[in-house]
């Protein structure tokens, strides 16, 4: 007859050091995310899979990947330590006197747009309660979420987010930056002289295509966008640097390293300090939609649910 389960051997210590081991692909990593030496992670590891019957881990040189026993844990083990840290910080909270935590993870896009102004908006109508925000690629927004890290992530829509409640909290437009002095920006469509941040005439993808690029790392999702209209062109993405926010992008093209192709309201902020032009870009679709990810709506915290009703444009 099988031995049973013993759930008394699942303590929450080794279970949270499962799950960092393979969130970092690494039991080294692992273990020092939880402060703990090797030696005792790897005895902890041994313990737990040898109640199971089972290798939970698979090790090599490059590290460690779970096994088919090990990916049935893995989303049980999630859920117990995501609940592990909400009830933390639920009794943070109450310890503190606070009105409980927004924990967010999101994009750059949000972060240089619309979110700032919503953040104001949400702080104004819940002062108690504490905020937690992290500035992330939209992969990495997601893996907080399904890990438990955070409740609530602003991704763009091409990122893969299985398994996680979608919803559009915010919609943009991309256009093309570039310096007001460049040929593409000579003159206005009626041929007068422009000034700073005036609009031109749009600019085809083609043409945007045959210029050097200032954009994000080839992983986030606008560079994924950007990157995705070129290869439906049948052209090459010349990316001459990759940078990490639309600061360091508005300067690098006001340098005359590249052009920019980015959300409107994240290049609105730089168009009159830096003396930039903002384009239309024909060709491809310019909408750039932004999705509020959560695991389950239903079972977020009262001060998530109070952001999701805030960043909803219309009722869901």
């Amino acid at each position: 007859m099988p031995m049973a389960i013993n759930l008394n051997r699942f303590d929450l210590t080794t279970l949270r050091l499962f799950v960092a081991a393979v969130d970092t692909g690494s039991l080294t990593a692992g273990a020092e995310r939880l402060d703990i030496s090797l030696a005792a992670a790897s005895k902890r590891i041994a313990e737990m899979e040898a109640h199971v019957g089972a290798p939970l881990l698979e090790r090599s040189k490059r590290g460690v990947v779970p096994t088919d026993p090990g990916l049935t844990l893995m989303p049980h083990a999630v859920e117990m330590v995501s609940r592990l840290e909400q009830l933390a910080l639920a009794m943070g909270d109450v310890k503190r006197g606070t009105g409980g935590h927004l924990r967010l993870w999101a994009n750059t896009s949000a972060f240089g747009g619309f979110l700032p102004a919503l953040l104001a908006r949400y702080a104004q109508a819940h002062p108690s309660v504490v905020f937690d925000l992290e500035d992330a690629i939209s992969e990495d927004a997601v893996r907080a979420v399904a890990r438990g890290t955070a409740e609530l992530a602003v991704i763009g829509e091409n990122t893969p987010a299985e398994g996680l409640q979608t919803l559009v909290c915010h919609v943009d437009e991309l256009v093309l930056m570039l310096p007001a002095s460049h040929a593409l920006a000579a003159a206005s469509r009626e041929g007068a002289p422009l000034s700073s941040g005036a609009s031109v005439a749009p600019v085809p993808l083609h043409t945007l295509l045959g210029h050097d690029l200032v954009a994000f790392g080839r992983s986030t999702s606008l560079t994924r966008q950007l990157a995705a209209a070129a290869e439906a062109a049948h052209r090459p993405l010349r990316i001459r640097a990759q940078v990490r926010s639309f600061d360091a992008m508005a300067r690098m093209v006001s340098a005359g390293l590249g052009l920019a192709v980015l959300p409107r309201e994240g290049a609105l902020p730089y168009v009159r300090a830096l003396g930039m032009v903002l384009a239309p870009i024909s060709g491809m679709r310019c909408e750039r939609r932004l999705l509020l990810a959560m695991r389950d709506r239903e079972r977020l915290t009262p001060a998530a649910q109070a952001f999701v009703r805030l960043a909803l444009p219309t009722p869901a």
